[in-house]
């Protein structure tokens, strides 16, 4: 509990840190005695409400919509498929070998075909530059035998027919084509059925055979954490689908693979050159065994599908989705009308999930946690409501993933504090009810990331630390030493430890120079906003005596 003594304060950040309907005297030993009848009830007001941030704006505090429903990234394949997945797999171990030595034959051909088709083609050196010219026919002529290789593969997975509904646009009415993205199975069916140009992460390139493949593809190269690489790759699109001697252009606007039964949020790359798009569905119908590539390894996957008597897959070709009128909603507009046309066609849902929320899954399973899909954030709507990119919340994850988050992904007050060296007092108490959103003593990644971009975003919050800063620092040496520190918080909480000082000291002092800088505490309190609290004295010009 506490009491504050007001002194002189600004009176735009004037707001008390806690109420003011509790007073309180200093005592010789260091604690405080409550004055007045009723200081039970005063004392539970403070500690159960109040917001300690109320002094950023008078902005509501932080809500969570209902997330969606359930995991888009979740393999669906049962651990253990009983005595008929065991017989079948008896049954398909001689049929597994024969498909993969027709696999490694149909790889080996494909290369050898590719590498004769590129070989002293002077393009290729120009592959990932603006400019380069269409592949010579005869080249594109001789590719055809590594289409048809392409074909054996996908027999040699049990893909031994596959059931086509509609027709591909004319390449002249629709140059682009989009796909939703399941397993990797469907870009070796379009290098067979369209033989496009892909837009792909340039990590692929130096993947053994597939790399070779992929540039005999005309690819365009894309870093997806690059806006400069994501521009060009753009522009490179709209060149290409400009000029009819190139292929269709196909992209997975998704960006990554999902299970199937969920659409997650569309890129825009291909809805900002503004050309018609021919949207492409891929099922795979199945009992048995899903065919995503969702939480499951690629080899795996891959002895899955050798040991199946056949896999089911359609692919259907909807109708050509032509841009909107109106040039400044293209992209937006653009890229939801083609969702919803798809969505509609697979019978699935719509999410705000996005391959931001793939990663942070993924890192959440490299630590050792279970039920990983409680980490995902939809980081469309969040970066949408508050503006957080993908690298941001990687960046609080690390900090969530250290506070050692139970089975069910959820931190207690504790734990949390812990990280930086605190007890849960009672203004640290406050900082974490206001994560709390649902009342039940911890929190999840999703609440942490929603309160801190919340924080972030108040109208006053970076004055609130240029002030922290400022009225902390040494006049001297323009620096905030451990025992300048220690001072800041004795106005604010009870006296720390040295173990815990210097705990506290390591998060704020960023580059680890044993001093905290005005750009340490800026980057500090960028990445972890709720810390502002802890100088609400400081900024306000109030002093706060914490009961014991």
């Amino acid at each position: 509990m506490a009491s504050r003594n007001p002194s002189a304060s600004p009176t735009s950040l004037s707001t008390p840190l806690l109420s003011d309907s509790i007073t309180t005297t200093r005592v010789a030993n260091g604690h405080a005695r409550h004055q007045g009848d009723s200081q039970a009830d005063d004392a539970a007001s403070v500690c159960g409400g109040g917001d300690p941030f109320a002094f950023l704006s008078e902005d509501r505090p932080p809500q969570l919509r209902g997330s969606s429903p359930s995991d888009p990234f979740l393999n669906g394949t049962p651990a253990w498929g009983g005595v008929y997945e065991l017989l079948k797999l008896l049954l398909c171990a001689p049929v597994a070998a024969v498909r993969l030595v027709l696999f490694g034959l149909s790889i080996a051909v494909g290369y050898a075909a590719t590498w004769v088709a590129l070989r002293g083609w002077t393009d290729l050196r120009e592959r990932t530059k603006e400019g380069a010219s269409p592949m010579p026919a005869w080249r594109r002529r001789l590719m055809w035998i590594t289409r048809i290789s392409a074909r054996c593969i996908l027999f040699s997975f049990g893909y031994h027919w596959i059931r086509k509904k509609g027709r591909p646009a004319p390449r002249e009415l629709a140059p682009i084509v989009v796909s939703n993205h399941i397993s990797y199975i469907e870009p070796i069916y379009f290098f067979y059925e369209l033989f496009p140009t892909i837009v792909s992460s340039d990590s692929h390139d130096s993947i053994p055979f597939v790399g070779t493949i992929i540039r005999a593809m005309q690819v365009i190269y894309v870093d997806r954490f690059s806006p400069a690489s994501r521009r060009a790759a753009v522009n490179e699109i709209k060149r290409k689908a400009a000029c009819n001697s190139f292929p269709r252009v196909l992209l997975f606007p998704e960006g990554t693979t999902t299970n199937g039964r969920f659409l997650i949020s569309f890129q825009h790359g291909a809805f900002i050159p503004g050309y018609p798009v021919q949207p492409i569905v891929v099922r795979y119908p199945h009992v048995h065994f899903d065919q995503s590539w969702g939480n499951i390894s690629l080899g795996k996957l891959m002895f899955k599908m050798f040991t199946q008597f056949h896999n089911f897959m359609e692919v259907e070709y909807l109708p050509v989705i032509y841009p909107p009128e109106i040039k400044q909603e293209n992209a937006l507009h653009f890229a939801e009308n083609t969702s919803y046309a798809m969505a509609h066609a697979l019978n699935v849902i719509p999410t705000s999930y996005s391959y931001g929320d793939s990663m942070i899954m993924a890192r959440a399973a490299e630590a050792g946690k279970v039920n990983c899909s409680n980490y995902m954030v939809e980081m469309t709507w969040v970066k949408e409501m508050y503006g957080v990119n993908t690298s941001e919340a990687m960046a609080l994850l690390e900090h969530f993933l250290a506070m050692n988050p139970d089975k069910d992904g959820r931190v207690n007050a504790q734990d949390f504090w812990a990280l930086f060296g605190l007890n849960c007092s009672h203004l640290c108490k406050k900082i974490f009810h206001y994560f709390d959103f649902d009342d039940k003593e911890s929190v999840t990644f999703r609440q942490f990331l929603v309160g801190c971009a919340h924080l972030r975003k108040q109208p006053l919050f970076q004055g609130a630390c240029e002030t922290a800063f400022e009225k902390c620092r040494d006049p001297i040496t323009s620096d905030i030493s451990r025992e300048q520190l220690a001072d800041v918080l004795r106005s604010s909480m009870r006296q720390l430890t040295d173990d815990e000082m210097t705990k506290l000291f390591k998060t704020l002092d960023v580059d680890d120079d044993d001093r905290i800088s005005k750009d340490d505490l800026m980057a500090c309190l960028a990445t972890l906003p709720f810390l502002i609290a802890l100088f609400a004295g400081r900024i306000n010009g109030e002093v706060y005596i914490e009961i014991v």
